[in-house]
């Protein structure tokens, strides 16, 4: 007789070797299922990573679990764990039954089931419990469907239903597998060589650039090598990168625009750069001042 088991139920096992059959119906969109076992030790995590059957690692070392072949049915596609559980080591406390999917979540898998059947007994036979797995947010990738575990000289099964929505990886860590990054160990790319830009040449006042001959002026003044354009400037005048303007001839370049010369003869003018007053006119030597002060008749 079948026990029809419920989330959270357990069952005791009639038999010291057992094989998990995983079922489910595979068609087009539907991700592909696999199923694992993880080998427990009395705190819950494995011994070791050898501990951890799956599709790269489908055999324990001790022989006592293992993967069998898939199998395509009339009923769907079958993964199986076969697990001699009376011949373990006493320091496995327990092995867990769990399924991972590949290409989409378990919301997509219609009717994955766990049946559990005696290892002694042909496929035909009725299993000894089965329990629907139903995916309960969506968005599982890894589901631990049941648990075989010690209880006193026996074992007994224990449906679970405990979903990860981290993967096969998510699942294995969670009990204490360390799991090698594919990505860490890919090889670093190498780095590319940004492409190379001539940088501007410094002009110095020693070796000035020769502009093209239609530009050249009668007497070139050597401009200092800042890296900005700088503008044509006649003799004399200071190259501070800013336009400067035409000074007259024997004045201050102050950068101010100064007053035109004053006429011949006038004494010079001071170039602070302030506009400066006009000249007198010529004095008329005919001309006489008044007296002084009011004047004042007395009687």
């Amino acid at each position: 007789m079948t026990h029809a088991m419920l989330k959270g139920s357990n069952v005791p096992l009639g038999a010291t070797a057992v094989r998990a059959v995983l079922r489910w119906t595979p068609g087009a969109g539907v991700p592909d299922v696999d199923a694992s076992a993880l080998l427990l030790g009395s705190d819950a995590r494995v011994r070791s990573d050898e501990d951890f059957v799956f599709y790269n690692q489908p055999r324990h070392p001790s022989g006592l679990v293992r993967l069998l072949p898939k199998q395509r049915t009339s009923e769907g596609l079958n993964d199986t764990v076969q697990a001699d559980v009376g011949s373990l080591d006493t320091s496995v406390e327990s092995v867990v039954l769990a399924a991972s999917s590949d290409g989409g979540t378990f919301a997509g898998v219609p009717d994955l089931r766990i049946m559990l059947f005696d290892a002694a007994s042909s496929t035909d036979d009725e299993p000894l419990a089965a329990f629907d797995v139903r995916a309960e947010t969506g968005e599982e990738t890894a589901i631990i469907c049941g648990e075989l575990y010690r209880r006193g000289d026996g074992w007994k099964f224990r449906a679970v239903g405990q979903g990860y929505p981290s993967g096969l990886i998510g699942l294995a860590t969670a009990f204490g597998i360390s799991v090698d990054d594919s990505d860490a160990s890919a090889e670093p790319a190498e780095p590319q060589t940004p492409p190379t830009t001539s940088a501007p040449q410094a002009q110095t006042p020693s070796q000035p650039q020769a502009p093209p001959a239609s530009q050249t002026p009668t007497q070139p003044r050597p401009q200092p090598g800042y890296g900005y354009p700088q503008p044509a400037t006649a003799a004399n005048r200071p190259a501070y990168g800013y336009p400067q303007p035409a000074p007259p001839t024997a004045q201050p370049g102050y950068g101010y625009p100064q007053p035109a010369a004053a006429p011949a003869g006038d004494a010079a003018q001071p170039a602070y750069g302030y506009p400066q007053p006009a000249a007198a006119p010529a004095a008329d030597p005919s001309f006489q001042l008044p007296p002084m002060g009011p004047q004042f008749i007395r009687h």
